[in-house]
């Protein structure tokens, strides 16, 4: 799978000129790698274009033009990207009302390991979370993770072939599920698979 690299992040100037059609384009992008599970979770799958998006919106909001914190952002985006047999998303954890939220987020600690997906026919494949650093203490788990799920061979040559996809989750105080996924959806997340 492309990873980013250094040739392919604009220049700040370059950006600005680019902007509004490139996040045009990754907006409608993400439409098809949205998953909302319930009322209060949404599920971001991202590729290459949509952490390339991350990565420039950083440079541009901080300002960034030398090359060490440009290789910084690379470095810290690019484990995004799923490898071919892999999703990676990011977990946002949804409540309008700051009070709901805090009270939520208390009684959902360790929701990111019981995040799943399925493919017809499949086990279900729970989260690998936070690989970076914890999200969650003893008071409360964050309203933003980053998950991965491997997939096994099997698993992907199914997506691949046409199978449906489920996602879940299924953590004591918050279960839904969307079973099956849209198509398009499906469709480009099956595209992430070689």
């Amino acid at each position: 799978m492309p990873y980013i690299t250094r040739d392919s992040i604009w220049s700040l100037e370059r950006y600005a000129r680019e902007r509004p059609t490139f996040r045009a384009k990754v907006i409608e992008h993400k439409k098809s790698r949205k998953v909302f599970v319930g009322e209060h979770v949404l599920l971001e799958f991202e590729d290459e274009l949509t952490v390339r998006y991350q990565i420039q919106e950083m440079l541009r909001v901080e300002r960034t033009f030398e090359e060490r914190g440009i290789l910084d952002e690379m470095e810290a985006y690019n484990p995004l990207i799923p490898d071919g047999r892999n999703f990676k998303a990011t977990m946002m954890i949804e409540y309008a009302d700051e009070g709901e939220r805090a009270v939520a987020l208390a009684g959902m600690r360790g929701i990111e390991d019981r995040t799943w997906v399925q493919v017809a026919g499949h086990d279900r494949v729970y989260a690998i979370a936070d690989e970076d650093i914890d999200r969650e203490n003893d008071e409360k788990t964050s309203s933003v993770h980053f998950l991965r799920f491997e997939l096994t061979e099997a698993m992907a040559q199914a997506l691949k072939s046409g199978a449906a996809l489920a996602v879940g989750v299924d953590h004591p105080a918050y279960t839904a599920s969307v079973d099956p996924v849209t198509p398009l959806v499906r469709a480009s997340l099956a595209a992430d698979m070689v």
